[in-house]
């Protein structure tokens, strides 16, 4: 395959062109790496290299003007801003740079196009005048500044352009107006250089009238790469900018049209390829490189070409091993890298310069990889001390001063770096952020972890940092943190990452705007869907769709003709061409594929092969695990059946054997974070404690109202003490933890009116325990080793001389739930019966020890059902029975024993393994 710059290159030397004097005018720097390249392979003895430069490279060599950031030509738009807006309508730059893009984008088409802008700007205040919303014969004063800001565009454009030209510095656009200006000087002065322009498509008007005038003088060739096929059709848009030039310049009525070539209707092998999302697409490129790979295919010759940049760090990882040389042209995002994620946390967590930090905006800065090894000691890691103090001190909001109380000297520097207040305070922002960066490198340097690749992502964020306190301090227009985060996410989003390669061998990895000029016989793109290639219609700017069209300036069709131009072009010399696209519907783009597939099928020139691809996702058998019982584990049971079973571990068992190993085995306890809001169990915790404090004291008395009236009255006082222990630091004098405080006092205040009641309506209640603690050996044929049952008991009393056992339940219960019929279902459904068996457990180890004498009634008091009272355990004969038996005898515990024991045996018998349940 011949390349379009070799057939350049020949064509020049059969003009017995000398080479070396040639100025080379490029699309892109990248184009020139290729000429280069492939001069040797037309030469015949050595040479010094030609001029070669980009077309920005030269426009900015005929203007004379420094090219400036497009950072500081926000600060230097907003000197113009405020010079002539009044000190009291003037806005901050933090809301001056969320317009002021825009007004530059517009700027920078206006003299890319070398529209008059004093035409176009009064042309635009005309429309906004005749357009405003209100009928109303007086204009109010927000239409009014509405229309004055129309009105000042001019001005701030002519004040704008004006300082840069004095000081020889432009944006873009500006510098291809004087570049155009300057062009009949140029040409005076450089009467014997010869320029030969290479793989332009879309020109804007001053690139238009260089390359024209420098043609018309004699001083340049231009070669063009469009095929017949684009050109001749009319309506094709891949033609739509050579078609444009071919027959309106002047150049082109006496001289040849250079070239029209006939290479995109030779044979070609298309695959357009559907994958479900980015990392699915960037799989398959692996894929089809690892293919190509093993057919000993040469990579020099294949490229993969990017329709979305933030594929290139999945396509890189899915290379395979066995392809070692690549060449990455497109530069990796800087946003991407995982620092930049660091110092999201902290703008984030500063901009608002908050007086107290909210924990788990704690927690994210102090485990972020870059931070977390900054607090590393030798046997511990300050970072994790600090996560499990906030855990276990429920602290929802901590100040700098509460952090470092919890680590030592030297670390309290790095807290106070991460959460020293930025007081809003753009300098005192950038200062932390840079010693930041210095204290990461320090320290990785020291513990000799520091790689290449880490180094690389310091040292472009110190240098964007430095950036950003040269912009501060020569412009002092920063003044929150707020409009510092604008500019930094500003100058993010424009850096890139480079990576070293040789340019000219290997892989070729590369975006679409790097693919021009250049040609390879096996082509992948990905992201060809609609939205992305092309892009599709995006406005932004402040000039109207049909003002554009009034003066010439490019709408999103003529951007929308541009991909298609590369896209097309990419395919005219490949033989293999891949086309991926994403079938996946996202939010905003993805999902459909795009026009450029369709138009290929409606061509009829190629037979495209279509395919949708998916991910082998094998059909995995859901295996419900079941754990043997080895020597370690029937060690662990015997330890623990000496210890006790409690009604809680039991009835864990019986809803999942599997919970009870990992509970009570393995010692595995269930990870508790920070309680934001009160939790259920904290709640419940909150109320037994309560109620142990009131009714404790009156164990083995008879309960008075005089008693109850004074808990009334000590209800709030105690459930705070209580709140304050259990939740640690934890705030509830506010929002949902305020309600749930509430709902604790309401509880045990309803709980106390309801036993008012009963005394009132002449029942009597003696207090016989609470909250009692006991155990009971058991002996069970089968076991070699005794079993003691444990539990704490939360009451115990007489009701008119019927003793009670009584279970206190925060939540809510049903009678239902404390009745059974077939005693075999007890340890098999935990759904049903589970509140079952724990009130017969207490009841079964309060007899044996001798605390209650049978006949007794156990049961629960539910909270959240106090109208249903003392909800009794009940034996009935049948689930349709309407008569129980809720009097709890000695046939009663004896029938409950019989299942107790057969569930330790269970438990602790070898040869039934622990085999998990399948839950809802």
């Amino acid at each position: 395959m011949e390349s379009f710059i070799q057939t350049v290159l020949v064509n020049l030397k059969k003009k017995n062109l000398n080479l070396e004097d040639l100025h080379f005018i490029l699309p892109s720097k990248r184009a020139g790496t290729f000429l280069k390249h492939q001069l040797s392979s037309v030469l015949n003895q050595p040479i010094f290299s030609p001029h070669i430069l980009s077309i920005e490279e030269f426009v900015e060599e005929l203007s004379g003007l420094k090219s400036l950031p497009n950072s500081e030509l926000l600060f230097k738009l907003y000197e113009a801003y405020k010079s002539l807006t009044n000190k009291s309508e003037t806005e901050s730059f933090e809301l001056f740079s969320k317009w002021a893009q825009i007004l530059l984008q517009d700027f920078n088409e206006i003299d890319r196009y070398l529209v008059e802008h004093e035409k176009i700007f009064d042309y635009l205040s005309a429309i906004k005048e005749l357009d405003h919303w209100s009928l109303e014969s007086q204009q109010t004063d927000l239409i009014k500044n509405h229309l004055k800001f129309w009105r000042k565009l001019k001005d701030y454009y002519l004040v704008f352009t004006e300082k840069l030209l004095k000081s020889k510095q432009g944006y873009q656009g500006l510098i291809y107006r004087e570049a155009a200006n300057n062009l009949e000087y140029y040409i005076e002065n450089n009467t014997n250089r010869k320029h030969i322009f290479l793989g332009f498509n879309a020109l804007n008007e001053s690139e238009s009238r260089i390359i024209q005038g420098l043609l018309q003088s004699d001083l340049a060739n231009i070669y063009w790469d469009i095929d017949e096929t684009f050109i001749e059709d009319n309506i094709h848009d891949a033609g739509l900018f050579t078609r444009q030039h071919k027959n309106n310049w002047n150049y082109f009525k006496k001289n040849p049209f250079n070239w029209i070539t006939t290479h995109y209707n030779e044979k070609k092998n298309i695959k357009a390829v559907g994958i479900p999302k980015l990392i699915g697409q960037a799989k398959y490129i692996g894929q089809i490189l690892d293919k190509l790979s093993k057919n000993n295919a040469k990579l020099t010759n294949v490229a993969v070409v990017l329709g979305e940049e933030n594929l290139l760090i999945p396509v890189i990882n899915s290379i395979p091993k066995t392809i070692t040389d690549i060449n990455v042209t497109m530069g990796s995002p800087l946003r991407f890298v995982p620092l930049a994620s660091l110092f999201e946390l902290l703008f984030s967590t500063h901009k608002n310069n908050p007086e107290k930090y909210y924990y788990k905006d704690v927690v994210d800065i102090i485990s972020h990889p870059s931070i977390y090894g900054l607090f590393q000691l030798e046997s511990t890691n300050y970072s994790t001390d600090i996560v499990n103090h906030i855990q276990k001190n429920n602290l929802i909001y901590l100040t700098p001063s509460n952090l470092k109380g919890l680590v030592d000297e030297p670390n309290q520097n790095i807290i106070g770096l991460l959460f020293n207040s930025w007081k809003d305070n753009p300098k005192t922002a950038l200062e932390n952020c840079s010693q930041l960066i210095l204290a990461i490198k320090d320290n990785l340097t020291k513990n000799k972890r520091l790689n290449n690749l880490e180094l690389e992502y310091l040292y472009r964020f110190n240098t964007l940092f430095n950036q950003l306190s040269e912009l501060n301090s020569n412009y002092k227009y920063l003044d929150s943190v707020n409009a510092l985060y604008g500019i930094y996410k500003e100058l993010l989003n424009t850096e890139t990452l480079d990576f070293q390669g040789e340019p000219l061998e290997g892989l070729q990895i590369m975006g679409m705007l790097e693919s021009r000029v250049l040609d390879f016989e096996t082509v992948i793109i990905s992201s060809v869907n609609e939205g992305i290639l092309p892009s599709g219609k995006t406005n932004n700017s402040f000039i109207p769709f049909d003002v554009k069209i009034e003066n010439n300036l490019p709408t999103f069709k003529e951007k929308d003709a541009v991909y298609t131009y590369h896209f097309y072009r990419l395919l005219q010399r490949a033989k293999n061409v891949y086309i991926l696209y994403n079938t996946e519907v996202d939010a905003l783009k993805g999902g459909e594929k795009s026009r450029f597939i369709t138009q290929l099928e409606v061509e009829g020139i190629h037979d495209i092969e279509h395919s949708i691809i998916s991910p082998e996702v094998p059909a995995i058998e859901k295996k419900l695990k079941q754990i043997t019982k080895t020597n370690s584990v029937q060690e662990k049971l015997k330890q623990l059946s000496s210890k006790g079973f409690s009604p809680s571990s039991l009835t864990n068992y019986i809803r999942n054997p599997i919970d009870f190993y990992y509970e009570k085995i393995l010692g595995i306890k269930e990870f508790e974070d920070v309680e934001e809001n009160i939790a259920a169990n904290t709640l419940g915790s909150v109320i037994h404690d309560t109620l142990e404090d009131f009714y404790k004291p009156l164990e083995g008395e008879f309960l008075t109202v005089e008693h109850l009236s004074t808990f009334k009255t000590k209800t709030k006082a105690t459930v705070t003490k209580h709140f304050k222990i259990l939740y640690k630091e934890g705030d509830f004098s506010k929002g949902k933890n305020l309600i749930i405080f509430e709902i604790a006092q309401r509880y045990i205040s309803n709980f106390i009116n309801s036993e008012i009641k009963n005394l009132n309506n002449g029942n009597q209640i003696k207090i016989i325990a609470i909250e009692t603690e006991e155990d009971v050996e058991l002996k069970i044929d089968g076991l070699d080793f005794s079993i003691k049952l444990t539990g704490k008991v939360d009451r115990i009393d007489q009701f008119n001389g019927v003793t009670r056992v009584i279970d206190y339940k925060s939540g809510k219960v049903e009678q239902n739930k404390v009745e059974i019929v077939d005693w075999n279902d007890l340890t098999t459904d935990y759904e049903k019966y589970s509140k079952s068996f724990q009130i017969l457990c207490y009841a079964y180890m309060m007899h044996r020890k001798n605390k209650i004498h049978l006949p007794i009634e156990a049961g629960i008091v539910s909270f959240k059902n106090l109208n249903a009272g003392f909800l009794k355990f009940g034996k009935k004969e049948s689930a349709y029975s309407r008569t129980k038996i809720q009097i709890i005898t000695e046939e009663t515990l004896a029938n409950f024993e019989i299942e107790l024991k057969k569930l330790i045996l269970e438990i602790c018998n070898p040869n039934i393994d622990f085999v998990e349940k399948e839950l809802d």
